[in-house]
């Protein structure tokens, strides 16, 4: 039964119930019932409605503009106003991808262990007693390259004299594409552009930050993948280059004499003999290479073992087998820098090979590595587990 049907037999009930009730003065009139319980039930229901999707919204909208900072497991929070992305771990700093004007390219800054002992240099960015202050373009942990089109985008950096600068590549911070965090591991994904002197773009950037984190272990990640635009990018075979990690002076070898290194537009860059007390770096390769005798050789992986303050430290750096010039060469110097650089083959086989790496126009190329940060010293077995671990998670 619907409810005007209802309606209509309790009206005529009543109406036969008021006949049969004798009255001197009764006058007979039907009862007019209006039908309001179930329009104020409805308009209940919508109000309440309302009100649930309201706050729901402001809710919404406060955790949107203020992201909760956990502290447990790996978070990834974008602070764009001071250009940089914190990355905590447990509430605690891990490292930060920043974007200062006064770098030539976003760079991984500082990195630290799981214990909280940083293990890059602090010079330029926050100078350190004892320190060395060469290469002021070593910064963290970055990636760029030494002759993109006939331009240096490696050595640029501000304390060069403004009219060399002006001849050298710039990369640039665009934007976050998105971050995540979570429980074992977090993401940050940017888009950055190369810019040629002329301040048009040559490449386009995706790269992808994935940070992992465990019991005495910090993992960065990074897939970057560099498309050409208009025209075709040559990679011409240079010394410096691609993914590079500036270490502090503990971490170094020990080293007892000065040495000049020349960049490919021939400025003299002298690294001075220091101290070496509490001095403790040794890189060793994936082929058994061992202290200087790295640098320029090919290796699925270096790893540099050393102790901070007494502190066990290993760096592994890996390369993908599926990165152009894989296995890498490595430019491995004992002053501290620590850098992967799989396109500089001529002059690593002093001319035996020849890549000149092209993207071509339209087209991507797609380039894979790990940093891995133990709190121990690890055996070449450990270092090889850790890169057949990379190779099964990253394709």
């Amino acid at each position: 039964m619907d409810f005007s049907s209802c309606q209509s037999r309790r009206h005529q009930d009543f109406i036969v119930h008021t006949q049969n009730q004798p009255s001197k003065n009764r006058i007979e009139r039907p009862l007019t019932f209006r039908p309001v319980t179930a329009s104020l039930l409805l308009m209940s229901v919508q109000l309440f409605r309302f009100g649930v999707l309201c706050i729901a919204l402001v809710i919404a909208s406060g955790l949107r503009a203020a992201p909760a900072t956990p502290d447990k497991g790996v978070a990834v929070v974008p602070n764009e106003a001071s250009n940089r992305v914190e990355v905590l771990v447990d509430g605690q700093p891990f490292t930060s991808y920043i974007w200062p004007d006064t770098l030539k390219k976003p760079v991984l800054f500082p990195l630290r262990t799981a214990s909280g002992t940083i293990v890059t240099r602090g010079y330029p960015l926050e100078p350190r007693p004892g320190e060395r202050t060469d290469h002021p373009h070593h910064v963290g942990l970055w990636l760029n390259y030494e002759n993109v089109n006939g331009v240096d985008f490696w050595n640029n950096s501000t304390a060069l004299p403004a009219e060399q600068q002006a001849k050298m590549g710039t990369v640039v911070h665009r934007r976050i594409v998105k971050t995540s965090s979570g429980a074992d591991q977090g993401e940050l994904e940017v888009a950055m552009d190369w810019m040629m002197p002329d301040g048009q773009p040559i490449l386009h950037e995706t790269a992808d930050f994935i940070f992992r984190a465990g019991p005495g272990r910090r993992v960065v990640d990074r897939i970057s993948t560099l498309t050409a635009l208009d025209k075709s990018v040559v990679f011409k075979d240079a010394k410096d280059g691609m993914l590079g990690l500036r270490v502090r002076r503990e971490l170094e070898q020990p080293s007892t004499e000065a040495v000049t290194f020349t960049d490919a537009s021939g400025r003299p860059t002298t690294v001075k003999a220091m101290n070496n007390t509490g001095v403790s770096g040794l890189y060793r390769s994936s082929e058994g290479k061992t202290g200087d005798a790295v640098w320029g050789t090919r290796g699925r992986w270096t790893m540099l073992t050393g102790k901070v303050n007494q502190e066990a430290v290993t760096l592994i750096m890996l390369d993908h087998p599926q990165n152009a010039g894989f296995p890498t060469y490595w430019h491995a110097r004992g002053y501290g820098l620590f850098a992967a650089n799989p396109l500089g083959q001529a002059i690593f086989s002093s001319g035996k090979e020849k890549l000149n790496f092209t993207i071509q126009p339209r087209k991507s190329a797609a380039f894979r590595y790990r940093l891995v940060i133990l709190n121990d010293p690890a055996t070449p077995d450990q270092a090889e587990a850790q890169y057949r671990q990379f190779v099964d998670e990253v394709k």
